[in-house]
């Protein structure tokens, strides 16, 4: 069974959301504040955790920085702030998907499915287990990265949107390919998105970031990876 762990103060909304996940079949746990979270997420080891940023105690962008410090568990923030730094903050700190509220259930619940998939999905390209560059190596299986003899620590997301790309070198994989393998979703409006983790991705893998030579974009279509 996939455990999630949803962090948030609003009673009515936690009920709706153990509700709604207990009739797909999560089993879930609640924390009401961050310390409450760090403690469940330690103990109860969830496969994912739902997060509000406003929390009574501490600011959920704290909580992700906390548990980024141990755990590549996948974190779907839920909030009300829609600026798009606050959006930028949450990502920058470890999460991997951003939900506004209010939100459809449907709409969360795929995300939900997406988060999980991200998690569990097997390299399409099972016969190129390890690929190298004259600046990275990453190991498909191991789900590992390694640069200049150091691994890279890299969130569910970023690794599975550089995973699809290693695994269809030279091809351009579109952005509305990548927003519903990673995120669930196709909108366009969901762009920028990509545009923060390909940022990331670049600033963690490339030796020039802003002159990238691996991570190339196709603008206004996609993106493709040089090896």
């Amino acid at each position: 069974m996939t455990r999630v762990l949803v962090v948030e103060d609003d009673p009515q909304l936690v009920r709706a959301l153990v509700i709604n996940m207990q009739a797909r079949r999560y089993g879930v746990d609640a924390a009401p504040d961050g310390a409450t979270a760090l403690r469940l997420a330690a103990t109860r080891s969830p496969d994912v955790v739902m997060l509000d940023l406003g929390l009574p105690d501490m600011d959920g962008v704290d909580v992700i920085r906390a548990l980024r410090g141990w755990t590549r568990v996948p974190i779907l923030v839920l909030s009300a702030r829609q600026a798009s730094d606050e959006k930028a903050a949450a990502l920058d700190a470890g999460a991997d998907d951003y939900v506004t509220k209010p939100f459809s259930m449907d709409e969360l619940m795929a995300r939900l499915r997406a988060a999980v998939r991200r998690t569990e999905e097997v390299p399409a390209d099972v016969g190129r287990t390890v690929v190298r560059t004259a600046d990275f190596t990453i190991d498909l299986l191991a789900k590992k990265a390694v640069r200049d003899g150091r691994d890279v620590r890299l969130t569910p997301t970023e690794w599975h949107l550089l995973e699809i790309l290693v695994t269809n070198p030279g091809r351009l994989v579109t952005q509305k390919h990548l927003l519903q393998e990673v995120w669930g979703v196709s909108q366009r409006g969901k762009t920028n998105y990509l545009r923060v983790y390909m940022a990331q991705l670049r600033r963690k893998l490339e030796a020039d970031p802003s002159h990238p030579r691996y991570l190339i974009t196709e603008p206004g279509m996609g993106y493709r990876f040089e090896g």
